[in-house]
């Protein structure tokens, strides 16, 4: 399918230059980083740019860095890249795992965790991980710059707290130390897939519990009730009983093609659990394959 829209191709090679592409355009200017979702969106006609910004060749959006206790990943920064990177791995598992999960290989050789966050779909793989790290996401336009918190960056389903003159520019995380994490995704089957539901678990030494879900209401979020229930508690059956019984509370799924919202309730549940467990594993020192973890009920 050819391209039925006419815009402007630019492809600056500074930061600056692109804010002043984005100040004059506005909201009619779009930012082309691995394409992924852009293209698609503009050839289906839910887009019709005047102006396309290609980013790829602006050195300064390319940083992917581990100072200390603070991860940053520049706009540019693709998928793969991370999944690549033995830091991100040791220290950042449950991104890792997410990451791994995004569509296809072929798609996350493109696709940038700045775009998946952009998008703002309910299901984005990257949301539980960052949420679950406290990220703050920087934007910057050409007058100003300023730090998003990763929990006020979702205000509606493909739409975020990013202004009409701005850009990302990158997302820190910070590492959560003694800790371990893990992120549980349910397709409808092997392989590429959107989530039916997506839950982010970290569990640390000191017994502090930060969860967080995708694909099961209209932004992702902290399940604060939960987290709440479990912190200062060694993990139970009794007490995971106890926090499935609040997950009702906690999410406000739709039935949509992928799954209805009483199976994406009764599969959480198990996902939880599940999730818990693996965490705790995890923390101590045990190998879990995230993909393999809910065998059975796929």
């Amino acid at each position: 399918m050819s391209l039925a829209h006419e815009f402007t191709y630019e492809r600056p090679k500074t930061v600056d230059e692109v804010l002043l592409l984005k100040r004059q355009f506005g909201s009619k200017a779009f930012i082309l980083a691995g394409g992924t979702d852009l293209i698609v969106n503009i050839k289906e006609g839910m887009l019709t740019p005047d102006l396309l910004i290609d980013i790829k060749e602006v050195a300064e959006l390319k940083k992917l860095s581990l100072n200390g206790e603070m991860l940053f990943i520049g706009a540019s920064i693709s998928f793969d890249e991370l999944i690549d990177r033995s830091e991100v791995q040791s220290y950042f598992p449950m991104l890792h795992d997410a990451c791994k999960t995004v569509a296809s290989h072929g798609v996350r050789t493109r696709a940038t965790v700045i775009g998946n966050i952009c998008s703002a779909v309910p299901s984005l793989d990257s949301a539980p991980a960052l949420l679950c790290h406290d990220a703050i996401v920087h934007c910057a336009s050409f007058d100003a710059k300023r730090d998003i918190p990763i929990r006020e960056w979702f205000l509606a389903p493909r739409k975020t707290a990013l202004q009409d003159i701005e850009i990302v520019t990158g997302i820190s995380i910070p590492k959560v130390p003694e800790s371990a994490g893990i992120y549980v995704k349910l397709g409808r089957y092997g392989g590429e897939d959107l989530a039916q539901a997506g839950w982010g678990i970290m569990l640390s030494r000191d017994l502090q519990y930060r969860i967080a879900h995708c694909a099961l209401g209209p932004v992702p979020k902290r399940a604060a009730k939960i987290e709440a229930l479990l912190d200062g508690n060694e993990l139970s059956d009794s007490l995971i009983a106890e926090a499935i019984k609040l997950i009702p509370e906690e999410i406000s799924p739709i039935t949509d093609i992928r799954s209805s919202k009483e199976y994406r309730t009764h599969v959480s549940g198990v996902m939880l659990k599940r999730g818990l467990y693996a965490a705790r594993d995890r923390l101590h020192g045990k190998k879990v394959d995230a993909a393999k973890l809910l065998g059975g009920i796929a």
